[in-house]
């Protein structure tokens, strides 16, 4: 049975708080009573912290990852590897490959995976750009560093499908992540041994 609130402020904010991945409505009304015990600078300091992130973060206009700036500071150092791409499904997966400090080219966000059942096609997701950028030139490899998923395998396929015609190497991480697992859940040794030890990709 439902807890009544005393108060309909508080069962508001119980909501709102509720509808985080992973929060419960006991967990919901513990986070609300803890800002209502905080002083208000603390809870102002908060509540424009969440509203900066959705009215002032932005996504790089090159690779689609989050950013502060129009381009994300992963492809504005020049220090990278330009010359190769390594493409995730979502922003997380940066971060995951990231800690493992064993890549130093460029990345590119695909927003997803293909997905049918769940409504996502090819046009959903940034493949279009992908393809662009390496039909500019100056590309000599793209790494699919897609979590091993039925989905993710069918995205891996659609991108080397997409890319054939270009003259670039299309790679695959090491099976060392193990098949249906996701790359931000990946320990950091085994993602990095998995991208230093990449595969090319073979669609037969």
């Amino acid at each position: 049975m439902e807890q009544v609130l005393p108060s309909r402020i508080l069962q508001t904010a119980v909501e709102q708080l509720s509808l985080l991945p992973g929060v419960g409505r006991k967990t919901a009304l513990r986070y609300a009573l803890n800002l209502l015990r905080s002083d208000e600078e603390q809870v102002q300091g908060f509540t424009e912290s969440i509203s900066a992130l959705k009215r002032d973060l932005k996504f790089c206009s090159m690779c689609h990852n989050i950013s502060d700036t129009d381009m994300c500071p992963i492809c504005s150092d020049q220090r990278r590897d330009r010359s190769t791409i390594c493409v995730v499904s979502d922003i997380q997966d940066v971060m995951a490959l990231e800690n493992t400090q064993q890549y130093k080219g460029l990345y590119h966000v695909l927003g997803g995976v293909i997905s049918p059942l769940d409504g996502v096609g090819p046009a959903d997701l940034e493949i279009d750009s992908l393809v662009e950028r390496v039909a500019a030139g100056g590309i000599s490899e793209v790494i699919l560093a897609i979590s091993p998923t039925m989905e993710g395998d069918t995205t891996c396929f659609y991108i080397y499908r997409k890319l054939a015609p270009y003259d670039v190497k299309v790679t695959l991480l090491a099976r060392g992540v193990a098949v249906g697992e996701d790359l931000e859940y990946t320990d950091e040794v085994t993602l990095g041994r998995s991208l230093l030890n990449r595969t090319p990709f073979d669609d037969k």
